[in-house]
């Protein structure tokens, strides 16, 4: 087994209102709101965060059909050039759109779904 690049850091959930998000999980896990503000809340749920993300005109999302996007992976790393270059080997292309590169940075897996590699969570 390799060494793996980082760890599953957090889950981010995009939504209309992150604060009643983060409030309602907190109440369903039993978790504890640790960062709070109008476009984003943390849910610490032991090494695991959870975060709700607001999104411009967020559309809940429809089931079976699984549309829109609703979830990305964040990924824990302590170095982001080094966990760039090797998510990229692994088979991940990178966004376009890179809204914060000296803290997170943005791929796509292989079949499309995006996630973020961060310094932003500790290792």
């Amino acid at each position: 087994m390799s060494t793996p690049v980082g760890r599953l850091g957090s889950v981010s959930l995009d939504c209309s209102d992150p604060r009643a998000l983060a409030a309602f999980w907190a109440a369903t896990l039993g978790g504890e709101i640790t960062v709070e503000s109008e476009t984003v809340c943390a849910v610490e749920l032991g090494a695991l965060l959870l975060v709700t993300v607001r999104v411009p005109n967020h559309r809940p999302p429809q089931w079976p059909n699984g549309t829109p996007k609703q979830f990305h992976l964040d990924v824990a790393v302590a170095d982001l050039d080094e966990a760039e270059r090797r998510t990229l080997a692994a088979g991940a292309s990178k966004a376009a759109d890179q809204p914060n590169p000296d803290r997170w940075r943005v791929l796509l897996d292989p079949a499309g779904h995006p996630f973020c590699l961060t310094t932003l969570i500790p290792v």
